[in-house]
């Protein structure tokens, strides 16, 4: 619970943030939440601090041209954002936004309105302090709350654009004019708010208790209108609503939804593992996830060193978000688009433009975190900053992000470094692996997790980003971006095996799986990693058995059990949007036709290198037409995947294709190959003469390889089953690796139902070294038996350290 005003202070309860930001306020203040308005020289700094995080507040240093370009931009958005306006039209304030069925335009105009106060407030600007664009301002708010806005009005469409996006807005809007709204017009403004969003608690026309983002774009709306009325009551609120303070956890922003006893609480929000759910059982860190740390980082800006400060412990929580659920998120500036939900169907959010937004967070973050943590965020945004150099980010970011960002650039903390990891989110079925020369995400789904969302018209050809879809990073870092997912073929997203065909316009979304096998395990502190998942398409009798063994730069991808009787079925081996249209796809050693109009059966396929992708060994040569190809053009509109926010206008891009084509109505089939991304043609044709991964099993019951380096064993056991000198009595994931005289083995439930994992280990002379609590060992004839005990443990994995006796 949060502790009253008054109590003891901890490193929580003073939080610097606003003048890390360049606040032009000290710190701290001395206020009083309990009186029923606030003095209103208290709520005066709380609303300087607020313009200060807007505008970057008034001593800009112009003379910096970085600074002074950011200015330059804030500008030409304003010069933008201004064509269309005229209070005098009656049909809507912008002449592209004159609905009165979509919300949306009501929230876009109120955007415009604070983009365009922006740059009248931010000195440097060609706007700054023009009267004439004051007045017109002015008639622009009276427009809104004449025509569209408040008690007078009814709402349409969305709720969220009333209660949260709108009322954001004009929020912003009135700190920006306050000087000059006069207090009649601020009375207007604060009781629309207010009509929409009361309670910092609830939202929606019904009341509903708001959740995950939900709850902090509310806290914020309701935070900055009572700086607004000087009502120091409901900046209580607003802090209390923050944390659990009815004693249940179930409302809890901070804590994560994993409960002491295995439980979940709410189901939106973040777990300990760093997964983010949203809209029940949707992946969204890179949507929701990020806004609600946005809109986070700004509450606790506002409200540092006050009696309104957040003093909940569960505040610690969010290094872990950063660190867990951000970080390997991450792929040098671009968010890995598994974790975005409907946000990748939207132009606005490609280009790396989510991770702006995960940056600017944790900049804010950094004052209120000092000491080890806040020296650990700053480095990870030194890295941040610093490896995306496809958008710099300096180039692009606000004028207070951007004084925040060149502070820290200039502190003596070093950047992080690029990281190298092999992360798991079990909670909502994803994986993430990081090597020096790329990054990879591995999308599924299960009875736990919704395959993907399509509301609001958005996001209509999302059918299969979770059925196995895997995503490359490589040096090219525009490759999702620059109208990728409007002109891919939404059937043949690499990695998934499908029924060839196109499904109605978003068919099937927010479903999930009947299977429960979904995860993996991972070995903590290295970048191996065996991942897996069962599926059973939506409405489809297709069904087969997936894995992935995340191997360094090996990933080596196991199917088997393939089987559908309604059409053709495929395994996408890769869908590349080429960088170079003339890249050279290597077949054998031979280079296949370049141009846009090849396509081709691949016959006895031993390796394939795509320059500027990597390469793809097949132990286990393709049939004669067993493996296909294709170079195309694809032509789409934004519009075709998103009647909410697309355009009509065709976009064309170059893609190639492969593909094993497992024939009409399979019953058992099966693939197996090696990706080795970033790798060159050269270390693709030594591999596909010695792999360096072989092929244990590939049955219904148990997938398995073996690194021929060292001796690694990875299965996935999708029953009992055996993999050479490994036996589990059940559905689990397990690593064996060996190092000189010590084997250390990792496992995990993937089903997350189980309450034991049982594995007979047939190598005897082992001793036990270390082990993760809830393992027991027994001595059997042949060598140990492994008992974990898994409930509660939702597929994290638990690790056993062996020795030689």
């Amino acid at each position: 619970m949060t502790p009253s005003p008054g109590t003891g202070t901890t490193r929580r309860t003073v939080l610097t943030g606003a003048a890390a930001l360049g606040a032009a306020v000290t710190l701290p203040l001395t206020v009083t939440p309990q009186a029923a308005h606030a003095a209103a020289e208290e709520t005066g700094a709380l609303r300087a601090r607020w313009h200060t995080l807007l505008t970057g507040g008034p001593g800009l240093d112009l003379t910096d041209e970085r600074i002074a370009a950011a200015v330059a931009r804030t500008g030409r958005a304003a010069t933008t954002a201004a064509k269309g306006l005229d209070p005098s039209r009656a049909e809507g304030l912008f002449a592209d936004l004159t609905s009165t069925t979509l919300s949306n335009h009501v929230t876009t105009s109120f955007k415009r309105l604070a983009t365009i106060a922006t740059a009248w407030a931010v000195p440097g600007t060609p706007q700054h302090g023009d009267t004439s664009l004051r007045d017109l301002l002015l008639a622009g708010v009276d427009w809104m709350l004449t025509n569209r806005y408040g008690s007078g009005h009814t709402r349409f469409d969305n709720d969220w654009d009333w209660e949260i996006g709108s009322a954001l807005a004009l929020n912003d809007v009135s700190v920006l004019l306050y000087d000059v709204l006069g207090a009649d017009r601020l009375e207007r403004v604060t009781t629309a708010v207010r009509h929409y969003t009361p309670d910092p608690n609830l939202w929606r026309v019904d009341r509903q208790i708001a959740t995950g983002a939900n709850r902090v774009w509310v806290c914020t709306v309701v935070a900055v209108n009572a700086v607004l009325r000087d009502d120091g009551g409901s900046l209580a609120r607003v802090r209390d609503a923050l944390s659990d303070v009815e004693g249940s956890g179930a409302n809890s922003v901070l804590a994560f939804n994993d409960r002491a006893d295995g439980t979940a609480g709410t189901r939106e929000g973040f777990y300990a593992d760093g997964s983010f759910l949203q809209h029940y059982k949707h992946p969204y860190n890179g949507g929701y996830g990020k806004e609600l740390l946005n809109s986070l980082s700004r509450l606790l800006n506002l409200l540092a060193g006050t009696d309104w400060a957040v003093t909940d412990p569960d505040l610690d929580n969010v290094r872990a978000w950063v660190l867990d659920g951000f970080d390997p998120l991450l792929a040098r500036g671009d968010v890995m688009a598994s974790v975005c939900g409907r946000e990748i169907a939207r132009p606005s959010k490609q280009g790396h433009a989510s991770a702006q937004t995960v940056v600017e967070a944790v900049l804010r973050l950094i004052p209120s975190f000092p000491g080890e943590t806040g020296d650990g965020f700053t480095a990870l945004v030194k890295q941040w900053i610093a490896e995306d150099t496809y958008r710099d980010f300096l180039a692009v970011t606000d004028p207070a992000s951007l004084v925040a960002a060149l502070r820290i650039i200039d502190s003596p903390v070093p950047a992080r470094g690029p990281l190298v990891a092999h992360k798991q989110h079990p909670r909502m079925d994803k994986a993430a692996h990081h090597r020096p020369s790329f990054a990879l995400g591995i999308s599924a789904y299960s009875s736990r997790i919704y395959n993907y969302e399509s509301i609001q018209n958005e996001n209509l050809h999302g059918w299969h980003l979770s059925d196995g879809m895997v995503l490359l990073y490589t040096d090219d870092l525009g490759h999702y971006s620059e109208d990728y997912w409007p002109t891919v073929d939404p059937t043949r997203l690499p990695g998934t095996t499908v029924v060839a065909g196109r499904p109605g316009d978003a068919a099937g979304q927010r479903t999930a799986s009947t299977a429960d096998w979904a995860g993996g395990t991972a070995l903590p502190g290295t970048t191996l990693g065996a991942y897996g998942m069962e599926l059973r398409a939506y409405a489809s009798t297709l069904r087969g058995l997936k894995s992935w063994f995340c191997l360094d730069d090996v990933i080596a991808c196991t199917g088997s059990g393939i089987s559908a009787d309604d059409g053709a079925v495929e395994t996408v081996v890769e869908n590349r949007k080429l960088h170079d249209p003339a890249a050279t796809l290597l077949v054998n050693g031979t280079a296949a036709p370049g141009g846009t109009d090849w396509s081709a059966s691949l016959g006895k396929v031993r390796w394939l290198h795509l320059e500027g992708t990597g390469g793809y060994i097949f132990p286990e040569p393709t049939g004669l037409r067993g493996l296909r190809g294709l170079r195309e053009e694809r032509t789409a509109t934004w519009r075709e995947i998103n009647l909410k926010y697309g355009t009509d206008t065709p976009v064309t891009r170059p893609y190639l294709t492969l593909w094993q084509d497992h024939g009409t109505s399979p019953a058992g089939a099966g693939y197996f190959w090696l990706q080795a991304p970033a790798a060159s043609a050269a270390r693709t044709r030594q591999w596909s003469a010695a792999p360096p991964v072989r092929l244990v099993s590939r049955s219904t019951a148990v997938h398995a390889v073996r690194r021929t380096a060292d001796g690694l064993l990875a299965a996935n056991f999708w029953a009992a089953g055996t993999a050479q000198e490994l036996t589990s009595d059940g559905p689990a994931s397990v690593l064996l690796r060996p190092d000189g005289r010590t084997l250390t083995v990792a496992l995990s439930d993937p089903t997350q139902l189980r309450s034991s994992v049982v594995l007979d280990l047939a190598r005897p002379g082992l001793t036990v070294a270390a082990a993760d609590p809830g393992i027991r060992t027994t001595a059997t004839g042949r060598g140990l038996r492994i008992t974990a005990d898994t409930a509660g443990l939702h597929g994290a994995t638990l690790t056993l350290t062996l020795k030689r006796s």
